[in-house]
């Protein structure tokens, strides 16, 4: 297919037009209010990422020379430029929702952010006793002057620009006090679900850090720094973990990307900051201009709106859901392992208990007398969980344990660091990956003596090790006694341990490698099967679809009469609905309480459906330049489940987000059809077991059997409607 740059949208504009739907559920009135909050916060911290990995990303492109042109056809400049359009947008909205929707909202709930004129003088008093014993011991005010030159500001940290007058000789002088990260953002002062903003806290108190200056007023601000790691190991530099810890420590002090200023600042104090961050800037790096200082509104740094988020107010949050335990892992009186043995076993989280399945597998393998060794990847954890405590009592008890960290695991490098050394220091075996690749995918071996023999047993899984994303993430478990698949682990752990070249696998799809080959492959063969009049369909649902070929692979297969449905929660630079192209070819987003992250792949294989999925998503970084492993699910016990996720994931008609081949996504609405949310169907029952399954008109006669097998209809009849659907 010839390259034409309209059949691609951008992928930084695609990702921004996700972040507008995460925004979306802040103003979404169906959402309880604190939810709504927490998504205003969710959009915030995601939009300082973009800035410090993607918006500086291309203004390096930018001061090196580098002429990259992505499939769409835009130059870094252009993007740029159309960056700074729709995020200005996107800032005029979520000042508007946060000052003119959430705030008076909440304020009828009693909840408030107060500034310090509206306090009582009881209150003042309480504020202030809080001032001096917390916050003044805690701060330190940098004067600029001859003397003193303008102090370095660390990435996201928030500061107040000062406006000092000395009465003696008459100068005006500029200070910056930073807003200490250590202390709540949000002050108590006495009334229930009430708080003041630390910085005005602190700026009512300057005098006592001026003592003898006239405080002529305050401004805060915040500054977004470059924030990737770049790793060159040589051959004398081959301390991985060293060289990352000094990278995590020289990321504060990495070039300036973005100035966020509060409404009002002084065209002065504007001036001063971009001239000074603007002499902080190297030489070669791109430097700041007018359009890189942002007015954001009243607040700034508004991710910390996540602890209003997380006020215990039950009327105005989402209903609490327990987990529940899958089914064949409830009977108390049997091992793990004897049921992993006898059939395999598919989870489901965070509606499937992550407790009961994942880290009670991992404790049974610690205390279990016959497990001989565990080998575990860990790309992101979440501190000191069961998870952890499981492979350190495991190492004590004399098993072999390896686990590989991935040390750059991006904003979690500090974190995996520290839990890199507490695993060493019990004498777990710790490895750091391969060079130039990120180990990205999750997966657990256990090496087990059994009367029969050594037998291993595996989980692979989508989402990462974490009981914390556990339970919001939407993510796939697979536990299995398969010994192809054991035996493919055992080779890609001796592969990320050790020295190996081994490329070939049984059973997995392993990327670098065989996956991007494998996945054309599947493209490729379904194509064939619709030429041949067979059925022929594909599902895919991931986080993310970027890669030029893979996009090619499915314009071409939808060209050759393939069904294909994308539900892609984030970036998707595929233009579906294209005449002759990709008319077949039909995109949609998830956003909701749920971080979908799930991915999950679905070939309808001439009428032999085939699943695969695991911890790849469609794009370069993952299919080349990350150690990535995709499963096929064999079980075809397990192929209704699957089925039937997928068949309510395209039914939503409450958070699902149609993607037109205007590039504009839109939400859709029940109408007057019953209101379908699958986020509320999985809390119902965690695999849709139940659900009515909804054939869309479109659809080819083959698929509505198949949807209709999968569930046990039989051929040619509808599937019984749940009564809960």
């Amino acid at each position: 297919m010839q390259a034409d740059p309209v059949l691609f949208l951008n992928r930084e504009l695609s990702w921004l037009e996700f972040n507008a739907r995460v925004l979306h559920e802040a103003f979404d009135e169906r959402n309880p209010l604190l939810e709504r909050v927490k998504f205003l916060s969710i959009f915030s911290t995601n939009l300082d990422e973009f800035y410090m990995v993607r918006v500086a990303g291309l203004r390096r492109q930018i001061a090196a020379g580098i002429h990259h042109v992505p499939p769409d056809g835009m130059t870094a400049a252009e993007q740029l430029a159309a960056i700074n359009v729709r995020v200005a947008s996107l800032i005029q909205q979520q000042r508007h929702c946060l000052h003119d929707l959430l705030l008076p909202a909440l304020a009828d709930h009693g909840v408030k952010l107060v500034g310090m004129d509206d306090l009582t003088d009881a209150e003042r008093e309480t504020v202030a006793q809080f001032f001096e014993s917390q916050v003044f011991p805690v701060l330190t005010p940098l004067a600029v002057d001859p003397g003193h030159p303008f102090p370095y500001i660390s990435n996201l940290s928030l500061s107040l620009g000062v406006q000092v007058n000395d009465p003696v000789t008459g100068a005006m002088r500029f200070a910056r006090v930073k807003v200490p990260k250590s202390l709540p953002r949000w002050i108590p002062f006495g009334r229930p679900n009430q708080f003041v903003p630390l910085e005005k806290v602190i700026g009512a108190n300057l005098g006592a850090l001026f003592p003898g200056m006239e405080i002529h007023g305050f401004n805060a601000f915040r500054v977004t720094r470059y924030s990737d790691l770049e790793l060159a190991l040589s051959d004398e530099q081959d301390d991985l973990l060293a060289i990352i810890e000094e990278q995590v420590f020289q990321r504060r002090f990495a070039e300036v990307v973005r100035v966020e200023v509060e409404s009002g600042i002084p065209s002065s104090l504007r001036e001063l900051l971009l001239d000074e961050l603007r002499d902080d800037q190297a030489e070669e790096l791109a430097p700041l201009v007018e359009s890189d200082l942002v007015e954001t509104g009243p607040l700034l740094e508004l991710g910390d709106l996540m602890a209003i988020a997380m006020l215990d107010i039950p009327e105005l949050r989402d209903p609490p859901f327990i987990p529940v335990t899958p089914p064949e892992l409830r009977d108390n009186t049997r091992s793990i392992f004897d049921v992993i043995r006898e059939r395999d076993i598919l989870v489901h989280h965070p509606f499937d208990s992550f407790t009961h399945s994942v880290e009670h597998f991992l404790a049974s393998a610690a205390l279990d007398e016959h497990v001989l060794a565990i080998k575990m990847t860990l790309y992101r954890t979440s501190g000191d969980t069961p998870i952890v405590r499981a492979l350190t009592e495991a190492a004590q008890r004399g098993k072999q344990v390896a686990v590989l960290i991935e040390l750059q695991a991006r904003f979690d490098e500090a974190n995996n660091i520290t839990w890199a050394r507490t695993l060493e220091g019990f004498g777990v075996h710790v490895a750091y990956g391969l060079a130039g690749l990120k180990t990205h995918t999750k997966t657990t071996l256990v090496v087990r003596r059994e009367a029969d023999g050594i037998r291993r047993y595996a989980h692979i899984g989508s989402g990462n090790y974490n009981s914390k994303t556990a339970r919001v993430y939407t993510d796939i478990g697979l536990f299995t006694a398969g010994p192809l698949m054991g035996a493919d682990l055992t080779d890609l752990f001796n592969a990320l341990t050790g020295f190996s070249r081994q490329s070939n696998y049984r059973k997995l799809l392993i990327a670098p490698g065989s996956m991007r080959k494998g996945f054309l492959e599947l493209i490729e063969r379904e194509a064939e099967f619709a030429r041949a009049g067979k059925p022929a369909r594909i599902i895919a649902k991931m986080n993310a679809l970027v890669d030029e070929e893979m996009i090619r692979a499915l314009y071409s297969a939808s060209q050759a009469g393939v069904e294909i449905d994308l539900i892609v929660r984030g970036i998707c630079c595929l233009r579906p609905g294209v005449a002759g192209v990709s008319e077949r070819i039909h995109v949609i987003s998830i956003v909701g309480r749920f971080l979908e992250h799930s991915r999950l792949f679905y070939f309808a294989n001439g009428g032999e459906a085939e699943f695969y999925f695991g911890s790849a998503d469609w794009m370069p970084r993952n299919l080349d330049r990350r150690i990535e492993a995709v499963a096929p699910v064999d079980d075809p016990a397990l192929h209704a489940r699957l089925h039937s996720l997928l068949t309510n994931f395209l039914r939503d008609n409450r958070q699902a987000w149609d993607l037109g081949p205007d590039a504009r996504y839109t939400q859709r609405h029940p109408g007057a059809a019953p209101m379908f949310s699958v986020h509320q169907r999985f809390l119902q029952d965690s695999w849709g077991r139940s659900a009515e399954v909804v054939v869309p008109a479109d659809r080819t006669e083959a698929w509505r059997d198949a949807e209709q097998l999968a569930l046990g209809a039989p051929l040619g009849q509808s599937a019984a409607p749940s009564s809960s659907a």
